[in-house]
């Protein structure tokens, strides 16, 4: 009988059944293999994670100062106080030049950033680039003059169910930590947490502050960047999530090329789910696939030949089972050349060659509203494609998009939210971000707001 306290060895034998995971996979056939152990890989990728400390600083608000009469009797005090937040992570070098993939929520908003090497030594961070999208973020470590050890990047689409993976990271801060696990699911596409929804599921323990570390599979290379946990109590209950090696290699690419924000392929077409009811009206066996709802005119799609009710059902010989599952095989692609995709037209089975280019942004004319007025501290920005690609907006929607709010802002207290669409203020239709900030600028005592949200039309009366 195997001891339990040997069980786990029992997963680590890929690593020395061949070396590499695309080779055969085995249970040990030796007593001496289970007495194996996953030192050699962890002594060789830990001095590559790091931990990332981020900090900003809030001013405190007082809510008496709100009181008018509180105001009229004791004045408005000329300095608020201040506080610095502060938050914890972890993070990759990818790069020997001192480049750091993290998570963007680690970073968010931060005034300042921190790197911690394995080695306790502590560097300033600057962000070279922040993709909200994908939940990843890329540092640079400021005035180094040496070389540092990196992970390799894994072919995520390579991973397989059941393959034996180490999280690294820094949870609660209690220092460097490596737990150990399995992949206990792929194209995880119901998560909830990123834009691209297409997520590695492992059963090795992630925790508060193991965000933007590593997850390691068993030939010492970069699988995925841990994001996220399921939890009911806060801490780790066997259910973590990890975005794909091969999105984050998307990102850092981005990043060495000196861009501020991630080139990605535009599609040109807005896809649905496959509903059962759908499957049934099409004729399928399951619901499946990424149903076209609009082809936009000139976009890729439609030089394509992509039309209204082709069901996608794979990219690059890649199965799809649901837009997000498109979203990610179509976006880690990389620009330039074609795509193929094949689909479904009318019960029978063909492919489209899809040009790989970017989507167009000219004229988004994005601006921050200062001026006092319900939107004062929104960022807005005119639905250009790559804009309505961004927020997966219709290319042909009219209004001005919001895609920012600043913290603690007018806005924010009045409950606009990122995606919502102005489409007029006080009977005058806005077209344009000059035409809202013409708005604003003109004062008013009552706001009479049209907006779009989700779909759905709002309107409100607002004081000024």
């Amino acid at each position: 009988m195997i001891s339990p306290r040997l069980l786990p060895a029992l997963l680590i034998s890929v690593l020395f059944a061949g070396g590499a995971l695309a080779q055969e996979r085995r249970v040990p056939s030796s007593a001496a293999e289970l007495r194996l152990s996953y030192a050699p890989i962890v002594q060789r990728v830990q001095p590559a994670v790091v931990n990332v400390y981020a900090a900003k600083v809030v001013q405190n608000h007082n809510p008496l100062l709100d009181d008018p009469i509180f105001r009229r009797f004791f004045g408005v005090p000329g300095q608020q106080p201040e506080q610095m937040q502060r938050s914890l992570g972890s993070g990759v070098m990818v790069d020997s030049s001192g480049l750091v993939v993290t998570n963007n929520h680690v970073i968010e908003g931060a005034d300042q950033v921190k790197v911690s090497l394995s080695d306790k030594r502590e560097f300033e961070a600057e962000i070279v680039l922040k993709d909200s999208r994908s939940d990843l973020a890329v540092l640079h470590l400021k005035d180094v003059h040496e070389k540092f050890p990196t992970l390799d990047f894994a072919n995520s689409d390579e991973l397989q169910v059941g393959d034996v993976v180490l999280a690294i990271g820094n949870p609660f801060g209690v220092g460097q930590t490596v737990t150990h696990g399995i992949i206990s699911a792929l194209a995880r596409t119901q998560v909830g947490i990123t834009d691209y929804q297409f997520f590695i599921q492992t059963d090795a323990a992630i925790n508060p502050g193991n965000s933007g570390g590593a997850l390691v599979d068993m030939t010492g290379k970069l699988a995925g960047i841990n994001t996220a946990i399921f939890s009911r109590s806060g801490g780790s209950q066997g259910i973590g999530f990890a975005i794909p090696a091969n999105m984050v290699r998307v990102v850092v690419a981005s990043a060495r090329s000196g861009g501020k924000a991630v080139k990605r392929p535009w599609l040109g077409a807005r896809l649905q789910a496959v509903t059962p009811e759908i499957a049934e009206t099409l004729g399928l066996k399951r619901p499946s696939g990424a149903l076209v709802a609009n082809v936009v005119s000139g976009s890729p799609a439609a030089r394509a030949g992509l039309k209204l009710s082709d069901l996608i059902v794979g990219v690059e010989g890649q199965a799809i089972d649901d837009p997000n599952a498109f979203d990610y095989r179509f976006a880690t692609r990389p620009l330039g050349g074609t795509a193929e995709i094949e689909i479904q037209r009318g019960g029978r089975s063909a492919k489209l060659s899809v040009p790989l280019e970017t989507a167009p942004d000219g004229g988004r004319d994005e601006i921050v509203l200062t001026t006092r007025s319900p939107f004062q501290g929104a960022k807005v920005a005119n639905i250009s494609p790559a804009v309505a690609d961004e927020l997966h907006l219709d290319s042909d929607t009219e209004g001005v998009v919001v895609t920012d709010i600043a913290d603690d802002s007018t806005a924010a207290g009045v409950g606009f939210q990122k995606g919502d669409i102005i489409v007029s203020v006080n009977s005058q239709k806005i077209a344009r971000t000059s035409d809202l900030e013409k708005v604003t600028r003109a004062g008013s005592r009552l706001w009479r707001i049209q907006m779009m949200r989700g779909g759905q039309q709002i309107n409100a009366t607002l004081g000024g």
